[in-house]
């Protein structure tokens, strides 16, 4: 067995519902730090848009909804103290005027993740990338966020981890995030950032 010497690269374009939020009001959810899986080995391929990071996560995500946590949180598969990212989405927090997301050699670099922090930016947020500390850092979080593609971003109303819960505020700055990135989107507000592209059918 080796690697392909070609390859095609196939785009589908399409438009997709929200993952987890029914309409325009974003629903907060509950996530639990998944415990006994990891989604990522240390110098893998966590940074990878490859079909092994998902097939990793189906046994820990179907646990964690049968308990009742539609989304689980992976901290580092070293020592577990650092946050890595959800089943199939960055993680974002807002703390006071700042937007953190983690960063790690294993996270997959999402475009989405990149986007709102530009958005951030402009709503006059700093943005911080570093690692990031679940258990010694997640009081001083106000908003917890899921943010990727199909989910653009869903808030999380609580984190589980053992038989600690953190509770988060109501998504406010989230909730702008979202509307101003959806806006962009759809052509109804100016893209400063050049985020879009287009496309000649």
């Amino acid at each position: 067995m080796h690697p392909a010497t070609e390859a095609m690269l196939l785009v589908m374009v399409s438009p997709v519902g929200a993952y987890y939020n029914k309409g325009g009001t974003l629903t907060p959810v509950p996530a639990a730090v998944v415990d006994g899986y990891d989604r990522a080995a240390p110098k893998g391929v966590g940074h990878c848009k490859v079909a092994g990071n998902y097939a990793a996560d189906m046994k820990a995500a179907a646990d964690g909804k049968k308990r009742g946590y539609p989304i689980g949180l992976y901290l580092d598969p070293k020592e577990r103290r650092f946050v890595e990212e959800f089943n199939s989405s960055n993680f974002i927090a807002i703390s006071g005027k700042k937007y953190l997301t983690p960063e790690s050699a294993s996270i997959l670099p999402s475009v989405t993740n990149r986007c709102l922090a530009e958005l951030a930016k402009d709503l006059g947020l700093e943005v911080e990338r570093r690692p990031v500390e679940l258990a010694a850092e997640a009081d001083t979080f106000d908003e917890v966020g899921a943010v990727g593609t199909a989910v653009v971003v869903t808030p999380i109303k609580s984190i589980t981890m053992g038989d600690k819960t953190w509770e988060f505020k109501a998504p406010d700055t989230l909730q702008k995030l979202h509307d101003k990135m959806r806006r962009v989107q759809q052509g109804e507000e100016e893209d400063t950032h050049n985020f879009l592209r287009e496309i000649a059918l």
